[in-house]
């Protein structure tokens, strides 16, 4: 029992060994990344095995939109998640329950925006897109009930941030694998028995993700002895929610802007026809899987900065920077080796056909350098926003999608015609991604290294 109320005890980061905290928050948390990513990729392997192509190409024409209209729960999570790690490492309970009272606030005034313009906005976006016709209907009925259902969504994303904040990363993974089981159970439902299509995708998910948002409630109101989840609390306070929202904002615009040049780059995708959309979907559900650990590490980091931070403890902090980045290369290296080795037998979870298996593989050696080197970019701006300074990534982020991805992708596309092949050759979207993150770890190193990131703290 006392082992068990260690294990989902917060991790107070402020004493120890750096690079063992680290570790520590990370490992769950990594794990929780993994049941995350199950919930779109038990959506692709479901609908590509037992409704066909077409279904799984639709499924991911969806998800650039999908993550253009929550991006005000990914910002919210961030803000929340940073000043929570702060007022916690100061040891601030006011500040602390004020703060997790207005994540609350923030959390239903965010679902119900989303949910209204979600189901608004999903079909003319997916027109905008020149989304094929042959998918159009299936992509407008999993993106609606999805935002209908957006509460979970929004309510797990942001507490699970608070969660974070406090150091505690066991509870989120927890929760997240029992959601993740009752997803795969009423995907097969609701899918193979039912015939509910890529709607009763979608229906699973918004199901399991309220489970798991329930859970995160639970857990928050159980912490009293760290802070007072009482009425008073949970209002609308300006200085606490303004915080959060300081805060978070520069990551939700980095989500928006990353999500917008999806959406353009899906665009050009789509000019390639269903079968490369098909594949650009096995890759991208693959991708997610190598990206987990460097994001994972990010997020470790943005916690060990920021409780660090407000103890005041700025060397430990540059000395857990360096421990935890090359903790996240050694890692994101290791899986990066697995991929290349194992891939084609992943991208066969996904399709019976071997030519997209092939193709799906030959866009996945293209990237493969790119996650080592993201490795180091997540990490150093993991530290940046955790220590306050969320506008430098923010900025970087804007560099690399708007000023190098875009041009890159439809440049090095046009410049490649012929007459075999009108819309130039497909590779160009990977290695125009490819680029893009080399250049941003390098822009990332040399902000980091100037070091304004110290004089941000709330």
């Amino acid at each position: 029992m006392e082992l068990l109320k260690k294990l989902f005890a917060p991790v107070d980061m402020t004493y120890g060994k750096p690079w063992e905290k680290i570790l520590l928050f990370t490992i769950p948390m990594l794990l929780g990344n993994i049941a995350q990513q199950l919930y779109n990729t038990v959506d692709s392997v479901v609908v590509g095995k037992y409704v066909g192509d077409n279904a799984l190409a639709a499924v991911g024409s969806a998800g650039p939109i999908l993550n253009l209209l929550i991006v005000l729960f990914v910002g919210i999570s961030m803000g929340a998640s940073i000043t929570v790690s702060q007022y916690f490492g100061a040891r601030d309970r006011k500040a602390l329950s004020y703060s997790i009272g207005n994540c609350i606030v923030l959390t239903v005034i965010a679902s119900v925006l989303v949910m209204i313009v979600g189901v608004v906005a999903a079909r003319p976006l997916l027109i905008l897109l020149k989304t094929p016709e042959s998918i159009l209907d299936w992509c407008t009925s999993y993106l609606h009930t999805i935002f209908i259902g957006s509460v979970g969504l929004a309510f797990y994303n942001i507490l699970s941030g608070v969660l974070r904040g406090l150091g505690d990363s066991v509870s989120a993974l927890i929760y997240l694998v029992i959601a993740s089981v009752l997803n795969i159970i009423f995907d097969l439902v609701f899918v193979v028995n039912f015939h509910m299509g890529v709607q009763g995708v979608a229906l699973a998910t918004v199901i399991a993700q309220a489970v798991s948002a329930l859970l995160c409630i639970l857990k928050l109101y159980r912490m009293k002895a760290l802070f007072d989840l009482k009425k008073e609390y949970v209002h609308w306070n300006k200085k606490y929610a303004m915080n959060i929202i300081r805060l978070g904002l520069p990551s939700g615009i980095t989500q928006a802007i990353m999500s917008m040049s999806m959406i353009v780059v899906q665009s050009l995708t789509n000019s390639f026809g269903e079968q490369f959309i098909a594949a650009n979907v096995i890759v991208m559900r693959v991708d997610g899987f190598a990206m987990l650990p460097n994001f994972s590490f990010g997020t470790a980091m943005t916690t060990f900065a920021g409780q660090n931070v407000g103890a005041g403890a700025y060397d430990r902090v540059s000395k857990g920077a360096k421990q935890g980045t090359f903790l996240a290369l050694g890692v994101s290296s290791v899986i990066t080796g697995m991929i290349l080795i194992f891939g084609r037998a992943l991208m066969g979870i996904f399709t019976n056909t071997p030519e997209l298996v092939e193709l799906s593989m030959q866009m996945m050696k293209i990237l493969a350098v790119g996650y080592i080197a993201m490795a180091v970019l997540q990490s150093l701006s993991g530290v940046m926003r955790g220590a306050g300074d969320t506008m430098t990534p923010m900025w970087i982020s804007i560099l690399q999608t708007i000023v190098i991805r875009l041009p890159l992708a439809y440049g090095m596309c046009y410049l490649t015609r012929t007459p075999e092949l009108p819309n130039g050759r497909q590779e160009c979207i990977f290695i125009s991604l490819l680029l893009t993150w080399l250049l941003g770890t390098i822009i990332t190193v040399i902000a980091y290294a100037r070091g304004k990131w110290k004089k941000r703290s709330i």
